[in-house]
């Protein structure tokens, strides 16, 4: 699959990339990016054959957020009603990377910028080359540093704390920062992270499809459980639904029988 921004590839493991192909302006977020990935996402959330997605940008970018010359003429054209669409057609990218229902991980290579790093952060986890540099550009172009998810999704990755200096100054945060403060996962040589997005990819996905979908599910949404005993109540029942499913004998039957499980998604 490719699009004018986009381009997909899989393997024979259900392991999907996809490319942000829009090198020349560090793959920045334009109406026509937004519309891609938003399709792609859904076309792949469909697709009970893809197991798992990994994230990236072509090129010297992960994404350097919004484009520029396109956000400077819709200030000076759009109504703050037909504005408001705008902003809200980015901001639903980010909840549908959050929502895709198989494991999602950005693997970012270069600048992850303003909605550029939202994406980021909307994916499950995230890996990064040695040049990765991430900013809350927004609070740089006069507007507010709380913008796609930002001030929802920075804070639970990294804690109020760096999340409120980030969004406040704008400033970049080099790799070897973004690993300190567990805004990503690992830090890899240049030309590596896609590499090292597929292996953790792989990983995820010798386990049951439905186990990891539940996994996810349950995951993020105990993360704003009011209480410990309401994140048990959904645990429980969500163990009980996947302990009746033929996966989870059958992951049962090749630990026993020393083998490699062969799921099928029932």
């Amino acid at each position: 699959m490719e699009t004018e921004a986009m381009r997909v590839e899989r393997d024979e493991d259900g392991v999907v990339v996809v490319t942000f192909s829009v090198p020349k302006t560090l793959n920045s977020m334009t109406a026509r990016f937004v519309d891609e990935l938003g399709d792609v996402l859904e076309e792949l959330g469909r697709d009970v054959t893809v197991r798992a997605i990994v994230l990236t940008g072509e090129g010297r970018g992960f994404s350097s957020g919004h484009d520029l010359a396109e956000m400077a003429g819709d200030t000076e054209s759009l109504s703050i009603p037909a504005g408001y669409e705008v902003q809200n057609a980015y901001a639903r990218l980010i909840v549908r990377i959050k929502e895709t229902p198989h494991p999602v991980i950005a693997a970012v290579n270069g600048v992850a910028a303003g909605g550029g790093l939202a994406i980021a952060l909307a994916a499950d986890t995230r890996v990064c080359s040695e040049s990765a540099r991430f900013n809350c550009a927004f609070v740089r172009l006069g507007i507010s540093g709380c913008d796609v998810g930002m001030s929802y999704l920075l804070p639970r990755v990294v804690g109020p704390t760096l999340a409120f200096e980030m969004m406040m100054t704008g400033r970049l945060v080099a790799a070897q920062e973004a690993l300190r403060n567990r805004l990503v996962l690992d830090v890899v040589p240049d030309g590596e992270v896609v590499e090292a997005a597929v292996r953790i990819a792989r990983d995820i996905v010798r386990n049951s499809p439905f186990a990891i979908r539940m996994t996810k599910q349950v995951m993020w949404a105990n993360l704003d459980a009011p209480s410990l005993q309401s994140a048990i109540e959904l645990e429980n029942r969500t163990q009980m639904v996947c302990v009746m499913t033929e996966d989870a004998r059958e992951a049962l039957g090749a630990f026993v029988e020393k083998r490699r499980p062969a799921f099928r998604n029932r």
